[in-house]
């Protein structure tokens, strides 16, 4: 590990968090609102911060920095992000504790959507403003927009970008890690300004517009409203938001091929196939089940409902229009098993991810093939392409240490209180950076009923999750910090 050229990079990012406050306190100054004070005092203080990390290390050369540090930056980066960007909410008063605070931060720039304020529409638009912004920054990635805006990082920036990136193989759209980093924020910056347009364009106001577009295309799920997307009641609103919510669950790299040109871009790819095909059952199905229930009187109803959640929760949003905690059983049950699928490999979204599932499922095929016929030489392919093998076992550890790290989490949080529904929900939500959960912790319901050591488990989940779990693990390994 090389501390100083570390706490160089570190200090670039956690100044790239803290001026962007400016923001929010350009709204907190139009509004004339207390929270203007909140943010100048955090400004200050990352700011502050950032000097002092960048002090030991500001003759180191950007060119030595290596694989551990990367994974150390990154890891770091979120860690200090979501400190940072819990003091506006403890400042102002949002949350009584800085363990809700630091929740609220946290679950803003890993997209998860979860939140600990009883009353949204009660904080000042400054807030809401930030509790948005956390949600873009962090969708496609605090070190991605960092890359982008310095493109001096690039030397050894795809220790970075590797490390943040979520999918089992960081996709590269072109060679040089600058260019990528501009090309991918460059079409999450067209999608988010193409959603406002549409949404003003139905009559939402510029700051709804804006804030619910930061939370689609992120795929986070925070909006100013008590009842989210659900309060206005707008067929308009949810058919818009439901698109973009679907394309920002998958690949971005899809996004590029097709603006480059690549009209069957979408078509070729197995990944994206396939998430239709959930995305279409899943809506079937519940539709089907709500409507045996007499949950809705018609099929309209029941699948406009449907569909909704249904993208929502498999892309990781969270947005709401229905409280699916009095849907049928297996409507529920279907939900949280998508909460778990989460998007495409290098989507915004949350969750294992697509392409870990179609792979595994793939390696599950070929092993069967494999003890009927012990010499047959077997290739587990996507797309009509092989996967390298250490791809296939990475896929395979991954997803038990996922498991791993889920069922510790639910037997932590069931110690500490919440009953079983609660606890087996608000682990999936949390740690597939989905956001509303069932029981205590259902889409009308919020995390503030929970003790602060639940808050706290219920954090690092949404960390290791957005991270996918190895960036975060790794600070925890001794042998990361040796030389």
């Amino acid at each position: 590990m090389h501390f100083r050229l570390v706490s160089k990079v570190l200090s670039l990012l956690s100044a790239t968090v803290s001026l962007s406050m400016v923001w929010p306190l350009f709204w907190a100054l139009r509004d004339g609102t207390g929270d203007a004070h909140a943010f100048v005092v955090s400004m200050v203080f990352g700011l502050t911060f950032s000097g002092l990390l960048f002090v030991p290390g500001w003759r180191e050369p950007y060119k030595d920095l290596g694989v551990k540090d990367g994974y150390i930056v990154v890891g770091l980066t979120w860690l200090i992000a979501s400190t940072i960007g819990a003091l506006p909410y403890y400042l102002h008063g949002c949350t009584s504790s800085f363990a809700g605070a630091f929740f609220e931060a946290a679950s803003g720039f890993t997209t998860t959507g979860a939140t600990v304020l009883a009353d949204i529409e009660a904080c000042p638009r400054g807030i809401l403003f930030w509790r948005s912004l956390t949600h873009w920054l962090g969708g496609m990635g605090i070190i991605v927009f960092t890359l982008a805006l310095l493109p001096f990082l690039g030397v050894r920036g795809m220790e970075l970008y590797r490390a943040e990136v979520p999918g089992p193989v960081a996709e590269k759209v072109t060679p040089r890690i600058h260019q990528t980093a501009l090309y991918l924020w460059g079409i999450y910056t067209m999608l988010t300004l193409s959603e406002s347009v549409f949404l003003m364009f139905g009559g939402m106001n510029f700051f709804e517009a804006v804030t619910h577009s930061f939370g689609t295309i992120a795929t986070g799920g925070f909006s100013p409203l008590n009842k989210s997307i659900g309060q206005y009641g707008s067929l308009y609103f949810e058919t818009v938001i439901t698109l973009f919510m679907f394309l920002s669950g998958a690949n971005f790299a899809l996004h590029y091929r097709f603006l480059r040109g690549d009209a069957r871009a979408f078509a070729r790819d197995e990944e994206f196939r396939t998430y239709v095909w959930i995305v279409l059952a899943s809506v079937g199905v519940i539709t089907v089940d709500l409507l045996l229930r007499g949950n809705y009187g018609s099929l309209w109803q029941a699948l406009r409902h449907s569909g909704f959640q249904v993208v929502s929760v498999m892309t990781t949003t969270g947005y709401i229009t229905a409280d699916f905690e009095y849907w049928p059983a297996l409507s529920q049950w279907i939900l949280l098993l998508l909460m778990v699928v989460g998007g495409c490999a290098g989507s915004t979204g949350g969750g294992v991810k697509v392409l870990r599932f179609l792979l595994l499922s793939r390696h599950s095929r070929a092993e069967f093939k494999r003890i009927l016929h012990p010499r047959m030489i077997l290739h587990v392919r996507v797309g009509g392409k092989i996967v390298d093998d250490a791809v296939v076992g990475s896929v395979a550890t991954f997803f038990v240490l996922y498991m791993t790290i889920f069922a510790a989490g639910v037997l932590t949080l069931t110690a500490l209180g919440l009953d079983v529904l609660s606890a087996l929900s608000g682990a999936a939500a949390t740690l597939g950076n989905v956001g509303p959960a069932l029981g205590v912790l259902g889409p009308m319901d919020n995390f503030g009923v929970v003790s602060e050591g639940a808050l706290w488990v219920f954090s690092a989940l949404m960390l290791l999750g957005r991270l996918e779990l190895y960036t975060l693990l790794l600070l925890l390994v001794p042998g990361t910090w040796r030389k």
